[in-house]
C-alpha cells in the first residue's frame, strides 16, 4: 500500500523511467528546442511548484485531522465512569487446500476447432526486427495531430467524469455529516436546558456551541463552492467532450482532416477547458455572479456578413430556407432564451437567500447555546435555528439548488449557441465552407427536437405573428 503519511509529499510516478534525458546538454545548444526549454522552465517554476505546495498543506492538514480523532475519542472514553467488558469468540475458519500445479501454464500453441480438425499456431520465437517487413503509414500530418488531439479529448473525459462523481460525493457527506451535527448540537441544547445544573449544564452548553460553531463553518464553505453545482459543471464538461470527440472521429471517417480542422477541434478543446475549469482555487467559476449568463463553451467566431441572396447558393441556402433560419432564431431568442433567463435569474436568487441564510441560523444557534441555563427564551433560540438551518441546508443541497442554477446556465448557452451558429450560416459570404441547405436545416431541426415539417410550421408561425401584431405561444425546443 502506498505511504498514506510520508514525511515529505511527493509527485506520483506511473511512468517507466527512460534514458531521454541523458543528452540533454546538447539539446540545449539547438535553436529550435528554445521555446520546449521556456516552457519546462515556466512548468517547473510555477505549475509543479504550486501544485508540490498545495500537496505538502493537504498532508500536513490530514496528519493533524488523523491524530486530532482518535486522540479526542480516547479522551472521551477514558472520562467515562463505566467499563464494559466484553468477550468475543470468534470461530475458526476451516482449512482448504487448493491443488497447486507443478508445471507453470504455457499458452495454448493450438486451435480446436468445432470439426475436429486441429491447426497449429505459429511463434515467432526467434525472428529479428529487421526481418519483419515494414508497414508504410498512409496518414496525413494534420490527420496524426487531429489524433493527437482525440486522445487528449478522451483524457479530459474520463477526468470531468471522475471528479464529477467526487464532487457529488462532497454533496451527499457534506449534507448528511451538517444535518447531523445539526440536530446533535440542538439537541443537546435541549437537554440542557431540561434543569440540569453544574457540570453536566456546562458541558453540554459547550458541546452544543462547539457543534453549532462547526456547523456554521463547514456550512460557509459548503456554500461557497456549491458542491452540487460543481458536480452539475462536470457532467456537462463529459457531455460535450464526448459530442468533440464523437465529432472528430466523424472527420476522421468521412474525409482527410485539413489543417483547418486541426485548429478547429484546437480551439473547441480550448474553449471547453476554459469554460468548465477543473481546479477549485483561484479558476472556479463565480458561483453567485450579480447577473445570471449564459454559459459559453465555444470558441468565438467572426462571420463576414453578406446581402440577402434570393436565388440558389452552392452551399443549397435558397432565400426561403434563410427566411427560414430566421424566424427560427426569432423565436428562440423571444421565448426559449428569454424563458431559460428568467428561471436561471429566479434559481440563483432563490439560491443567495438560502447560502446566507443556512450559516446565519447556525451561528444565531451557536450564540443560543451558550446563553442556555440563563432564561427559557436561549434554549428556544437555540432548538429552534438549529432546526430551521438543518431545513434551509436540507432544501438548498439536499434539492441542488446549484444544480438547477447550473443547468439553466447551460440550456440558456444552448440556445445561444443556435443562434450564433445559424447566423454564422446564414451571413457566410464563402458558401463552399458552409453546409449543405437541406443538411444544414436538418441539423438544426433536430438540435431542436422537431421533424423538418414542424420546424417550417414554427417558422410560418412566427411569421404570421408578425403580420398579425400577435404573439407565438410556442417555444423553439421540444427537448427541454
Amino acid at each position: 500500500m502506498t505511504e498514506k503519511f510520508p514525511e515529505n509529499s511527493e509527485p506520483a510516478i506511473w511512468w517507466p523511467k527512460s534514458n531521454v534525458f541523458l543528452g540533454r546538454k546538447k539539446v540545449k545548444t539547438q535553436g529550435k528546442n528554445g521555446c520546449i526549454e521556456d516552457l519546462e522552465e515556466v512548468i517547473k517554476t510555477k505549475d509543479s511548484e504550486d501544485y508540490m505546495r498545495l500537496g505538502h498543506l493537504a498532508l500536513k492538514a490530514n496528519k493533524i485531522l488523523a491524530i486530532c480523532g482518535p486522540l479526542l475519542t480516547g479522551t472521551a472514553a477514558s472520562g467515562c465512569s463505566t467499563r464494559i467488558n466484553a468477550a468475543v469468540s470468534v470461530p475458526q475458519l476451516p482449512r482448504f487446500r487448493l491443488p497447486v500445479p507443478r508445471t507453470p501454464l504455457r499458452f495454448v500453441e493450438e486451435l480446436n476447432l468445432k470439426d475436429g480438425l486441429t491447426s497449429t499456431v505459429p511463434l515467432l520465437e526467434n525472428t529479428r526486427p529487421d526481418q519483419c517487413e515494414p508497414i508504410e503509414s498512409k496518414t496525413t500530418a494534420a490527420a496524426a495531430k487531429l489524433y493527437a488531439i482525440l486522445e487528449a479529448v478522451s483524457d479530459r473525459v474520463e477526468m470531468h467524469k471522475n471528479i464529477g462523481e467526487q464532487r457529488d460525493n462532497w454533496n451527499k457527506l457534506l449534507l448528511n455529516s451538517i444535518n447531523m451535527i445539526t440536530l446533535t448540537a440542538a439537541t443537546m441544547a435541549g437537554v440542557a436546558s431540561a434543569g440540569t445544573v453544574g457540570a453536566p449544564l456546562l458541558a453540554l452548553k459547550l458541546s452544543s456551541t462547539l457543534l453549532f460553531s462547526a456547523a456554521t463553518g463547514m456550512l460557509l464553505i459548503m456554500n461557497k463552492i456549491q458542491p452540487s453545482q460543481l458536480a452539475e459543471e462536470q457532467r456537462n464538461a463529459t457531455r460535450l467532450f464526448k459530442q468533440l470527440y464523437s465529432h472528430i472521429r466523424t472527420t476522421l471517417a468521412l474525409r482527410d482532416p485539413t489543417a483547418l480542422d486541426v485548429k478547429d477541434a484546437m480551439e473547441k478543446t480550448l474553449a471547453l477547458d476554459k469554460a468548465y475549469p477543473l481546479p477549485l482555487l483561484g479558476k472556479m467559476i463565480e458561483k453567485f455572479p450579480e447577473n445570471f449568463g449564459p454559459a459559453v463553451w465555444w470558441p468565438k467566431t467572426q462571420g463576414s456578413p453578406r446581402k440577402q441572396h434570393k436565388t440558389q447558393g452552392k452551399n443549397g441556402c435558397s432565400g426561403d430556407l434563410e427566411e427560414e433560419m430566421r424566424e427560427v432564431i426569432e423565436v428562440i431568442k423571444r421565448k426559449d432564451s428569454e424563458d431559460y433567463m428568467r428561471l436561471g435569474n429566479l434559481a440563483l436568487k432563490v439560491n443567495k437567500i438560502l447560502a446566507i441564510s443556512g450559516p446565519l441560523l447556525t451561528g444565531i444557534a451557536a450564540a443560543g447555546s451558550a446563553f442556555v441555563g440563563h432564561g427559557s427564551w436561549a434554549a428556544i433560540v437555540a432548538v429552534t435555528a438549529g432546526a430551521l438551518a438543518s431545513t434551509v441546508n436540507t432544501f438548498e443541497h439536499g434539492g441542488q439548488i446549484g444544480m438547477v442554477v447550473e443547468m439553466y446556465r447551460n440550456c440558456a448557452g444552448f440556445f445561444t449557441l443556435m443562434e450564433e451558429s445559424i447566423e454564422t450560416s446564414i451571413q457566410q459570404r464563402d458558401f463552399e465552407k458552409s453546409e449543405d441547405g437541406e443538411m444544414f436545416e436538418m441539423n438544426v431541426a433536430l438540435k431542436l427536437g422537431r421533424s423538418l415539417s414542424q420546424l417550417r410550421d414554427l417558422a410560418r408561425k412566427s411569421s404570421s405573428s408578425h403580420v398579425d401584431g400577435s404573439t407565438i405561444d410556442e417555444f423553439a425546443s421540444k427537448l427541454f
